[in-house]
């Protein structure tokens, strides 16, 4: 079995989204060169902004030109925190499109990360503007809006990436190639589940002295600043749960099992907070045909009621083995059935990390349950793996690289599209029961 090693993960890192079609999108740009600073703007500096800045502050070469907001008490948190770690001073600009006016011909490229609402317009201008995007998940709170994002890369021949991090992951990028892929360690793969379950949560408030006035709300599509604040549940600005969290597992699954869902079904209920969106929702996706010619199912739930002590991850579960992976290392577990060859020579070839025997020392209690499994991990070294780094930091790596033109994009936004469609579905199905998908649906026509 020969090694992973770096250069077959640069390589592998910017395969398409399930290797299932060949992008009709730029993947990477040209005109630059490996190392080049790039002039680049922000927009968005709440809690998914904040999250970005922390690894964008760590990354070389990188000129903040600007930072946009409408709320300007988190528009100079953005300011100062550039200007004391870099000693830059980024323009601040309340409304996106005086920053574009003003700088649209000097920037590289912006990374948008504001309410999902404003995501499509956004991203269209600053493409029709020349300007490669980096826009967080979802691509939209509606179908129309995503297509003309992928309609607007396409006609503008500028670069989009849409942040499913994971697959900028040098982690997850291991398992799907080496683990699932080459080595085959859980032989047939037959299903998976995947889950984000947290604790229960209080509306998200803010300091008084600070409020945005009214009309200045109503401008920018919010009735007051509660509605601002907790932006995530409101049907007309967000998507709720399974948006929020539950997009970047779906995504996931296609990927991981290199396949489209076929059939879905779901169920979910609003009882617990009374918002537009449900508290949990629980689905099942099915497939017809993975990377191994198999049919497959995917459960997946997020719960907001209760963390229920489980965590977040997504598992791969076949006839020898169990791949459970998660953003957080220390849920990411492999299990060996035991009836399955023995997995010695794997850890001898430094596939996969020793084995923890004392997690099977657990009693069987009936005669029909399988006997509990020894845990294994991952290699102490994977490639391009960096544990001090933050998760999102690969993945705009990823695309400052491509807008360099070092490598390809890892999600481009025809392929993150495809994930927007199983969401989408996945919500309809909560209301009209189960629902199939036509290839069709995974496809934006021009």
């Amino acid at each position: 079995m020969k090694d992973f090693t770096r250069r077959d993960f640069i390589k592998t890192t910017g395969l398409a989204a399930g290797g299932l079609m060949i992008s009709s999108g730029l993947l990477k740009a040209q005109g630059k060169k490996a190392g080049d600073k790039l002039n680049i703007a922000l927009v968005g500096i709440g809690a998914e902004g904040e999250v970005l800045l922390n690894s964008i502050l760590k990354l070389p070469n990188l000129n903040i030109v600007a930072v946009c907001d409408i709320w300007e008490y988190r528009r100079k948190y953005g300011f100062i925190r550039i200007f004391k770690e870099l000693k830059q001073k980024a323009a601040q600009y309340e409304d996106y499109k005086d920053l574009i006016a003003k700088h649209a011909k000097e920037l590289d490229a912006v990374v948008i990360a504001t309410p999902d609402f404003w995501h499509a317009p956004m991203t269209v201008d600053f493409l029709e503007a020349g300007v490669n995007v980096y826009c967080e998940k979802m691509m939209s709170n509606t179908l129309e809006g995503a297509k003309s994002m992928v309609r607007a890369a396409r006609k503008s021949g500028k670069l989009l990436q849409i942040g499913h991090q994971r697959k900028s992951n040098p982690r997850y990028i291991y398992a799907r190639e080496k683990l699932l892929r080459e080595a085959k360690i859980c032989g047939d793969i037959m299903a998976a589940n995947g889950q984000w379950n947290r604790a229960v949560t209080k509306d998200l408030e803010w300091p008084k002295k600070y409020e945005i006035p009214a009309d200045k709300l109503k401008k920018y599509g919010y009735k007051d600043m509660a509605e601002f604040r907790n932006w995530r549940w409101n049907k007309g600005l967000g998507g709720g749960a399974i948006s929020d969290l539950g997009a970047h597992q779906i995504d996931i699954f296609g990927w991981m099992l290199g396949a489209r869902p076929t059939r879905v079904m779901a169920s979910g209920n609003k009882d617990y907070y009374k918002k537009d969106w449900d508290d949990n929702v629980m689905c099942i996706f099915e497939f017809d045909k993975t990377f191994q010619g198999r049919r497959a199912q995917a459960f997946y739930q997020v719960l907001t009621t209760t963390s229920s002590g489980g965590g977040y991850f997504e598992s791969f579960m076949g006839d020898q083995g169990t791949l459970k992976m998660s953003e957080n290392p220390a849920l990411t577990k492999l299990f060996r059935e035991n009836n399955a060859p023995d997995w010695k020579p794997l850890i001898d070839a430094g596939v996969i990390g020793e084995g923890d025997e004392s997690s099977a020392n657990v009693k069987v209690a009936d005669a029909r349950e399988s006997k509990a499994l020894v845990a294994y991990g991952f290699p102490a070294k994977v490639p391009g793996y960096d544990a001090d780094k933050p998760i999102h930091m690969y993945h705009l790596e990823n695309f400052f690289g491509a807008v360099r033109g070092e490598n390809n994009l890892s999600c481009d936004a025809e392929h993150a599209y495809e994930a927007e469609a199983a969401v989408f579905k996945a919500r309809d199905a909560i209301e009209k029961g189960p629902l199939t998908f036509e290839e069709s649906d995974f496809v934006v026509e021009s």
